[in-house]
């Protein structure tokens, strides 16, 4: 009894054993939720990089190509230009004075020598009454010298006086004499001057400027003087145009051509070529034509802008593109084409005719080419792209 006792004790203070299915269970379980951990990790990865791929295609920027083709053999070489009038002055008060009256005003047609207007002069007035004085002075003093030179020969000659007393007197006579002569110039300047004092047209014309009023002071002395008048002739235009290098050649001296002013439109006007600079501007590559237009109806205003076209023949093996595929850059003016790889190639190309919506371009680049229309500022050489086929988004950047 005692034994089966102890046995029984001891059976019920060994520790209990697990089932042997639900530790199975556990490793399933565990296997489980590791292969899920897996499976979002790889998931998350593919995700991340699916939305990477994603990004940089849409960093690639889409491009539209366009056609280059082949310039016309001729045509009409279309340049802005500037007119200004066959001649032009800026009148100012040659005398100091305040302005007593004004007779002509902005717009009115005047005459060589017409009147424009009246300088007050007091204190020249006063210079020219002293000169006055001084030369009726001069000349009293050399009628007494004469008088006295007289009387001193007439003793000479019976030897009542000395010959050196005699040269004296003759010496004081011429001196006088050239008193006079200096007292007569110098009333003749100051008259001179006071003839300023009527400001005249120095040529037929029109008044384009009055700046000076009733009352001001004007002339030498005056603050901040500028001119009363501006006299401009416009019976005739000049008109000044930026001809490109490549023209050069073509610009002689009777060079017919037409212009065309925004404020007269449908109306065109002949010119003619009179003269060039002869000398290639390094800043804009062009050479400064000077052409003569006839103006006798006043039509044309000077310092007004005009379109003139020259008919001069094309360049031999020029292109043209639109305005909007030209990159300025510091390297010069350049296009953007696309290689086979589909990366930006940048080119260097020389301008000729600037036609407004397109442009002439006499080197480097050939008819065939495809080129980037409105290429973004920041295109870089090598870049990679996307071109948009004819057709896409409106089949956009297809250029006649």
């Amino acid at each position: 009894m005692q034994n089966e006792t102890s046995l029984v004790v001891g059976q019920e203070d060994a520790p209990a054993r697990a089932p042997r299915g639900l530790k199975t269970a556990g490793i399933v379980a565990g296997v489980v939720a590791a292969v899920i951990v897996g499976v979002g990790i790889y998931s998350r990865h593919g995700e991340a990089l699916d939305t990477r791929n994603w990004s940089e295609a849409q960093a690639i920027p889409t491009v539209h190509l366009v056609d280059v083709t082949p310039a016309a053999a001729s045509g009409a070489l279309s340049l802005p230009g500037t007119m200004a009038a066959w001649n032009t002055a800026h009148i100012f008060a040659r005398v100091p004075g305040y302005m007593q009256a004004w007779t002509r005003d902005i717009g009115a047609t005047v005459g060589q020598g017409t009147p424009l207007a009246q300088i007050e002069t007091p204190e020249l007035d006063q210079q020219i009454a002293a000169a006055r004085a001084a030369l009726a002075k001069a000349k009293a003093s050399a009628g007494l010298a004469r008088s006295t030179a007289a009387r001193w020969n007439d003793l000479l000659t019976d030897h009542s006086v000395s010959q050196q007393e005699a040269d004296e007197r003759n010496g004081n006579l011429a001196v006088q004499v050239a008193t006079v002569r200096g007292a007569e110039a110098d009333l003749a300047r100051l008259l001179a001057m006071k003839g300023y004092a009527t400001v005249r047209a120095p040529f037929a014309g029109v008044v384009t400027q009055r700046t000076a009023d009733i009352g001001d002071l004007v002339g030498p002395g005056a603050t901040n003087q500028q001119p009363m008048f501006t006299v401009a002739d416009v019976s005739r235009i000049r008109i000044y145009v930026g001809v490109p290098q490549t023209y050069a050649a073509a610009m002689k001296p009777g060079v017919e051509a037409t212009l065309t002013v925004p404020d007269l439109p449908g109306q065109t006007f002949a010119a003619k070529v009179v003269g060039t600079s002869d000398a290639i501007n390094p800043q804009n590559g062009a050479l400064q034509v000077q052409l003569l237009a006839d103006n006798t109806a006043h039509a044309l205003r000077a310092g007004g802008f005009a379109q003139v076209a020259f008919k001069v023949p094309g360049s031999a093996g020029a292109v043209m593109i639109p305005s909007s595929a030209l990159l300025f850059r510091s390297a010069g003016t350049q296009v953007a084409t696309v290689g086979s790889d589909g990366r930006v190639r940048l080119l260097s190309i020389t301008l000729g005719r600037d036609l407004g919506k397109t442009v002439e371009v006499v080197s480097g680049l050939s008819a065939g080419t495809k080129i980037i229309d409105n290429p973004p500022d920041s295109i870089a050489n090598g870049e990679a792209v996307h071109v948009a086929h004819a057709g896409a988004n409106g089949g956009g950047g297809q250029h006649a």
